[in-house]
């Protein structure tokens, strides 16, 4: 599993993905001026999967509008590869619709593009600690949308399906402080614990629960109430 810069005291890895060669130019020497260390680069869908999966960045930076393949779908694509891989989408569109497809599709946050250059260097920063991170005012919507999505009926169990594993004292209060929106630095001080704990908790309940990203992990975590606890 890939561990992001903040881990292993490295530069974070950053891969940028825009079909707009000035921006996409631009956005990487950006961030490469400020100390992430870029490792790639991609102008389409096809293109950004097959060098993510080559690059393994930490933090992929990623535009929703792509040639050959939607920024949704190669988000699903990269996730699914590596779920260690943070995607951060800097996209030009405030349409919620695309907001929460992102979010749907794996994406940990999601900033316009008239962010500033020091926005997008904190936000690349947080992303890779495993923060969620959202232009003001998107967060609120994204988590209106986990509630509604908690709210619809469940499948019907599969009688054959074992039972949900137990989750640890520990690991239940970390998942309810992420249910209620925390960042991982804010639930460290809330617990009196490492930053590094958080995330081996967040990890730990992630295999337990057979979950993918913090995404499907909120969803959880809010279907069973444990954000009005």
């Amino acid at each position: 599993m890939t561990r992001n810069g903040g881990d292993r005291g490295g530069p974070v890895k950053v891969m940028v993905v825009d079909d707009h060669p000035m921006w996409r130019d631009a956005v990487a020497r950006d961030l490469g001026e400020s100390g992430f260390e870029v490792v790639a680069t991609a102008g389409d869908g096809e293109q950004a999967v097959r060098r993510a999966r080559a690059a393994a960045p930490d933090v992929l930076v990623l535009d929703l509008n792509l040639p050959g393949k939607p920024g949704v779908q190669v988000c699903k694509e990269v996730v699914a590869a590596n779920p260690a891989l943070r995607v951060l989408v800097l996209s030009a569109s405030g349409e919620h619709a695309d907001v929460l497809e992102a979010v749907k599709s794996g994406a940990t946050g999601y900033l316009l593009k008239s962010a500033s250059t020091g926005e997008l260097q904190d936000a690349v920063r947080r992303t890779a600690a495993g923060d969620p991170v959202f232009t003001p005012g998107l967060a609120g919507l994204v988590l209106g949308e986990y509630r509604r999505l908690a709210s619809e009926p469940a499948p019907a169990p599969d009688t054959d399906e074992p039972k949900a594993p137990r989750l640890t004292d520990r690991e239940t209060e970390v998942l309810r402080l992420v249910a209620k929106g925390l960042s991982y630095k804010q639930i460290a001080e809330r617990l009196v614990i490492s930053h590094r704990t958080v995330q081996n908790h967040v990890q730990n309940t992630l295999g337990k629960l057979q979950l993918h990203n913090r995404v499907e992990l909120v969803r959880y975590a809010i279907e069973r109430g444990l954000d009005d606890e």
